[in-house]
């Protein structure tokens, strides 16, 4: 099992970080000549994001691999294993992120205020990132980036929280918890080189806070929705003429 573990860890320090960059910068170049550019990257990055996840549940199947080591297991509190300060105080920033998320989102859909506020907000993002062409424009493409944010929820959970910090505390026993969280978040930052040196570190500091967040609550399962809705926010903000 470990061998099949260290291939995961392999594919995860090099197909995201170099392929996912490589054609990242392909992409921005096609997205200006073609229209389709976007649905091609958002289906490749789908399947991409899947590859892995199969076989982290192939697994699960066929070794003693557990859903449960993997996070998939229902949510129960933790204080343990980081004690209850971080436990609870990243569990209380988690929430109160989570209902600003819902707050926009859900008044996104009624609110002219705050759709006001997304789109400016959306239009000041747009000016200070590298990557905003991958954000979806049109209404086929909006759609498509559902299917995207819901992938990135489960698969990148899957992948870099469950997963990963059961296969780096199986392999190295001798590693503190902390060091483990700081891998598999460094990891999971790497994951996202096509946003440059401050999107690897804002991803890698999200994914600290997941980490903790996970062992806190012993489960994935609201770390994929709290995932999918980060990135379905995303596509919202648009401008209010184009509602």
């Amino acid at each position: 099992m470990a061998f099949c573990f260290w291939l995961v860890i392999i594919f995860t320090l090099l197909y995201e970080p170099i392929k996912g960059y490589v054609d990242f910068k392909r992409f921005k170049v096609d997205v200006r000549e073609n229209e389709g550019a976007r649905l091609k990257f958002y289906k490749s990055s789908i399947i991409g994001l899947w590859i892995p996840t199969v076989f982290i549940l192939l697994l699960v199947i066929f070794t003693e691999l557990t859903l449960k080591d993997i996070g998939l297991s229902m949510p129960h509190i933790n204080v343990i294993t980081l004690g209850p300060w971080v436990t609870y105080a990243v569990i209380a920033v988690a929430s109160f992120y989570l209902l600003v998320i819902l707050y926009y989102s859900i008044g996104y859909q009624y609110s002219d205020k705050i759709r006001a506020q997304l789109d400016q907000a959306k239009q000041k993002e747009y000016a200070n990132v590298s990557f905003s062409e991958v954000l979806p424009v049109s209404e086929k493409e909006k759609k498509l980036w559902n299917y995207v944010s819901l992938t990135a929820g489960i698969t990148e959970e899957i992948i870099y929280r469950g997963f990963l910090i059961f296969a780096l505390a199986y392999l190295f026993p001798t590693l503190s918890i902390w060091l483990v969280i700081l891998l598999a978040s460094l990891l999971f930052g790497l994951a996202h080189t096509y946003q440059g040196v401050t999107g690897v570190t804002r991803t890698t500091v999200v994914g600290v806070m997941f980490s903790v967040l996970y062992i806190g609550i012993g489960s994935i399962l609201p770390l994929i929705i709290f995932h999918f809705l980060i990135d379905y926010v995303a596509k919202l903000g648009e401008s209010l003429d184009n509602r």
